[in-house]
């Protein structure tokens, strides 16, 4: 049996038995031991050999194991007794290192499950290496720091989660456990510069606020414009329920099925929904108002400047009807505590617009990813090769400009042309828009 059939250097096919289920493969060291590993004498001797199984990748859609004759080794001097080392054998599982990088890449892409079944290795085993891949992964792979940084959550196995991302790049760069204090202060410690960061844009939960201020006091938050007028809708749908108790079982149908209309902008129904619009606005004069207060909301987005912006809130608060203020006495609220980072909007005017469109697709694949743990998910969107967005930086380029700077005129004529060299990447996390064609096209 020829010796490349495993095509590993440090082992030597001895046979090869093969069934339906798979193949089983006899091999043997191609080294032998020449010195102790623990006090480097050459005065050692054989000690007995045990056979180690040890599955490889997959050959023609069959399993493979590996049956091998594993060497013990005694010192004279030490007394120490080891198994020789085989380069292409993993030192913490029974599996090739082959299969062990094919069962990292592909758990970034495919269920447990599935790749359990392919290898023939047992799925706990299979986590298991996937676990230890993400903690090198975390290690080897650093994100740039986003200046404009969104904090936004997300529901994901029945828990929220913080998703960071960085506004400018529209890129994911980590993935929280949970939405507490104590978690977004972990975050910025592990940054390096958390000073670079200029602009945090999130929604209204306290604990996000408070871990921006005690650890980079020195930004701007923004509320995401989202999240605020998202609670004029949320009025508006709390009025429409009130007010469906009042009727009767088809007119209650009617009003759900209707409810879209009322949530839409006024200058974006159709003429059709127009009708339906009336119909409902005309006949419950409560509806009718706590529309225009709805669109009289959002029309302070619409203003050109921060001072017009809060002139305008002021004065539709004072507006608010009596009988609507329970409905929209939230948002009343929220304003009140949050007022400062929500008119920061119109000083800067950045918002989480990817991270809202992702949340939905990251709901999806984890549906379709059911078993995955958190950390399994949050791999797959950081992690997965082809989906971060790199910039090539150039320090030889970047080194002759500071030059020239420096030298004035002078360095046009005593430096020479030199060929750039690209020596380095930035890295900024995993692109948004890549993320999102990606899983509809169920490549995630």
């Amino acid at each position: 049996m020829s010796s490349d059939f495993l095509r590993l250097s440090s082992l030597s096919t001895a046979g090869v038995k093969e069934d339906a289920h798979g193949y089983l493969i006899h091999a043997t060291a191609t080294t032998e031991a020449r010195l102790c590993p623990s006090c480097q004498s050459a005065s050692i001797r054989k000690y007995g050999a045990r056979e180690q199984v040890y599955n490889d990748c997959p050959i023609h859609g069959k399993h493979v194991s590996i049956l091998v004759q594993r060497q013990r080794y005694r010192c004279n001097d030490c007394k120490k007794l080891w198994h020789e080392e085989i380069n292409d054998l993993s030192g913490q599982r029974r599996v090739t290192n082959r299969l062990k990088e094919y069962i990292e890449k592909h758990s970034l892409k495919r269920t447990f499950v599935d790749v359990a079944e392919e290898t023939g290795i047992d799925e706990k085993t299979i986590r298991n290496i996937f676990r230890d891949y993400v903690y090198r992964l975390a290690e080897e792979i650093k994100f740039e720091h986003p200046k404009w940084l969104g904090i936004d959550e997300i529901h994901i196995i029945s828990k929220p989660r913080v998703v960071i991302t960085n506004i400018e790049m529209n890129t994911v760069v980590e993935m929280l456990p949970n939405r507490n204090k104590a978690s977004i202060l972990k975050y910025f410690d592990s940054i390096e510069s958390p000073h670079d960061i200029h602009y945090v844009a999130m929604d209204m939960w306290r604990p996000y606020r408070d871990a921006v201020y005690e650890r980079i006091p020195h930004v701007q938050v923004i509320v995401d414009k989202f999240h605020v007028v998202r609670m004029a809708n949320d009025a508006m749908e709390a009025v429409r329920k009130a007010v469906r108790k009042n009727l009767s079982s088809r007119e209650r149908r009617t009003l759900m099925h209707d409810r879209f209309v009322l949530l839409k902008r006024l200058h974006d129904l159709t003429d059709e929904e127009y009708l339906k619009f009336s119909s409902w606005v005309e006949n419950f004069p409560l509806l009718g108002k706590a529309y225009t207060s709805k669109e009289g909301f959002y029309a302070i987005w619409d203003q050109n400047g921060r001072d017009e912006a809060e002139a305008a809130y002021d004065r539709w608060v004072q507006d608010l009807s009596i009988e609507l203020v329970p409905y929209f006495s939230d948002l009343v609220r929220a304003a009140a505590s949050w007022r400062n980072e929500i008119f920061n909007y119109f000083d800067h005017p950045i918002a989480n617009a990817y991270t809202e469109s992702l949340n939905n697709l990251i709901r999806v694949m984890n549906r379709l990813g059911r078993g995955y743990s958190f950390d399994a998910l949050r791999a797959k969107i950081l992690f997965t090769e082809g989906v971060q967005r790199h910039r090539k930086k150039n320090r030889s380029r970047g080194r002759r400009r500071n030059q020239a700077e420096m030298a004035g005129t002078f360095s046009m004529v005593m430096t020479s042309p030199q060929p750039d060299k690209e020596i380095s990447s930035e890295n900024y996390g995993a692109d948004i828009a890549t993320l999102v064609r990606w899983i509809e096209e169920n490549r995630l």
